[in-house]
């Protein structure tokens, strides 16, 4: 087995991002068919985490530099819906960790340990052993990671510390973008939520072909038009981030880390007359001009680059600045974030899923929404610094005006588990 001994470099950013207000976490909400058996929930848990030794790490510093080393300890396991605190004594150090309570299974993964492709990965393989465990299946296994592969070389390796042909990133100046918060008068609000929203997969997929668009593109364009109906007079730039994958610009299709780029989707003042239809090509022809290999990379190259200049800080407070300071110019640039891994193919197991939600700390904007594809729909988690549902009946409105039948589903608290850090009070 490879020994674990890994200095941070892309984890680098998410480390100084995070904090008890804004948690960097992932957490996946499974409600499953049936009531969870904890007994064959431990066993695949503990076979689930023998393939992703990486994962079973602990956050040590050595010399002033962050290290992930090997963790031998059991990963936790809770029989509640809140977790345990990450990279803490309740977690027996780890950053990840599950919890189950009732039918409902959850992961709740550090982001900079990974990102939504890396969970999915682990989600693929639990629900594979859970599944045919629960059951007593035989369940499909292509395309699961299971106990027993050889681990290649490229699940392990940072493809992004090692790069050296890197393109230089372009300066291009972008106008201030429409920031919801400002618009909607919420600035003393600061409730964290999630709404979640449920969509048929095939009925959504036939109007978003009918539409020139795919599920990221179709959703940012709604979520686009919703938010021009509702701040007509608004100053600043409607503008989408929408999240992108890095890892196939990379040659790094196996890579573990979080590996996140974006697109900047603008809705032009030009296109608000025009029909849907065009403002998807418009908004496809965005995404196609900025997922070209070199454009992918030079995001890369400036995501490293930020990492690079937090290391060469000497203090975590000078690190902390630097972040601060790097958030405040993104809620400047972008108005919401939409973020959509794909589909998740967990096989035969699939058939076993009840509901799937994806969660994570809203981005510095105010408003992030969190794609899931799982067992043929589509699960929108629209999630908020704030309460007010005001954005989200606009958008509620764009489905309703387009023919898509939609079900909200519940409004609930973003309840994300805490990343315990080397640098905060009461801490060695």
């Amino acid at each position: 087995m490879k020994q674990m001994d890994q200095k941070l470099f892309t984890e680098t950013r998410p480390l100084y991002v995070t904090s008890r207000e804004s948690p960097h976490v992932i957490r996946c909400r499974i409600r499953m068919r049936d009531l969870i058996d904890s007994e064959a929930f431990r066993h695949a848990v503990d076979t689930t985490m023998q393939r992703y030794p990486y994962f079973c790490v602990e956050l040590q510093r050595k010399n002033g530099d962050f290290y992930f080393a090997e963790n031998h300890r059991p990963i936790v396991i809770t029989n509640s819906l809140q977790g345990v605190e990450l990279n803490s004594a309740d977690s027996n150090f780890h950053m990840i960790a599950f919890c189950w309570q009732d039918n409902w299974i959850i992961l709740d993964v550090f982001h900079g340990l990974t990102d939504g492709t890396g969970a999915y990965e682990v989600l693929r393989t639990l629900l594979h052993y859970y599944c045919s465990e629960r059951y007593h299946v035989e369940l499909n296994d292509e395309g699961v990671r299971l106990v027993g592969d050889e681990i290649p070389e490229e699940e392990w390796v940072d493809p992004v510390v090692s790069r050296a042909d890197l393109p230089t990133p372009s300066r291009n100046e972008m106008p201030a973008a429409l920031n919801l918060i400002d618009a909607a008068g919420l600035e003393d609000d600061r409730q964290n939520t999630v709404y979640s929203i449920a969509i048929s997969e095939s009925e959504f997929m036939r109007f978003t072909l009918d539409n020139d668009g795919s599920p990221g593109t179709t959703i940012s364009l709604l979520l686009s038009r919703a938010i021009a109906k509702l701040f007509p007079d608004a100053e600043g730039t409607i503008r989408i981030a929408l999240c992108v994958n890095q890892r196939h610009a990379l040659g790094a299709p196996l890579a573990h880390q979080s590996l996140v780029g974006g697109v900047m989707l603008e809705y032009k003042d030009k296109m608000r007359d025009w029909p849907l239809d065009r403002q998807g090509t418009i908004y496809r022809g965005m995404v196609f001009a900025q997922t070209v290999e070199e454009t992918v990379l030079a995001g890369v190259a400036t995501q490293a680059g930020m990492n690079r200049m937090l290391l060469s800080k000497e203090s975590d407070q000078e690190r902390l600045e630097v972040m601060s300071s790097i958030n405040a110019l993104t809620k400047r640039l972008v108005t919401a974030t939409v973020s959509y891994v794909g589909k998740a193919t967990y096989r035969g197991a699939e058939r076993y899923i009840r509901d799937f939600r994806a969660w994570t700390s809203s981005a510095s904007n105010g408003l992030l929404v969190e794609v899931s594809a799982v067992n043929g729909r589509f699960t929108l988690d629209l999630i908020q610094h704030f309460s007010s549902p005001i954005v989200v009946n606009a958008f509620l409105k764009q489905l309703e005006d387009n023919g898509i039948v939609y079900d909200l589903q519940d409004v609930q608290e973003l309840d994300l588990p805490n990343v315990k850090l080397p640098w905060t009070e009461g801490d060695a």
